[in-house]
């Protein structure tokens, strides 16, 4: 179990399904900081006005997933309809960014990178999204 798990454990007001969350949490940190290196790299390329779209998505992929951890970590909020549109946003915003560093990948090893990192972020968000319903209520275990 690392820390971050065991503080959600320990929060008086833990969700049903910790792993997910979780999993979620360390995969949008990791996507921040890929989609922020990635931006860099492409920068330092011989010619990084090709890759100004890239640029722009890691950007906006990093500051997304950023703010996405941020409320995702916040348990005492009734904001769970917002939370809810966030992931969503997320899991949009993990998915242009790949298949835009995709694009890029046969030239590019950090494209490629950062291509793999989003769409895995997109999935452990996705998974994480279930956990809300679109209404902002906690789905109920069945």
């Amino acid at each position: 179990m690392n820390t971050l798990h065991s503080m959600l454990q320990s929060h008086p007001q833990a969700s049903e399904n910790l792993t997910v969350i979780s999993e979620a949490l360390h995969a949008l940190a990791l996507c921040e900081q890929v989609c922020l290196t990635c931006a860099d790299a492409c920068l330092a390329e011989e010619s990084p006005e090709t890759l100004r779209t890239c640029i722009r998505q890691d950007l906006d992929c990093a500051a997304i997933c950023a703010a996405t951890a941020s409320l995702l970590v916040r348990r005492t909020s009734s904001g769970a309809a917002v939370l809810h549109a966030q992931l969503h946003a997320c899991v949009l915003a993990c998915q242009t960014c790949a298949d835009v560093c995709s694009a890029h990948a046969t030239h590019h090893e950090h494209c490629a990178v950062c291509a793999r990192t989003c769409r895995s972020c997109q999935e452990k968000c996705n998974a994480a999204l279930g956990e809300f319903s679109p209404a902002g209520l906690v789905q109920d275990e069945e």
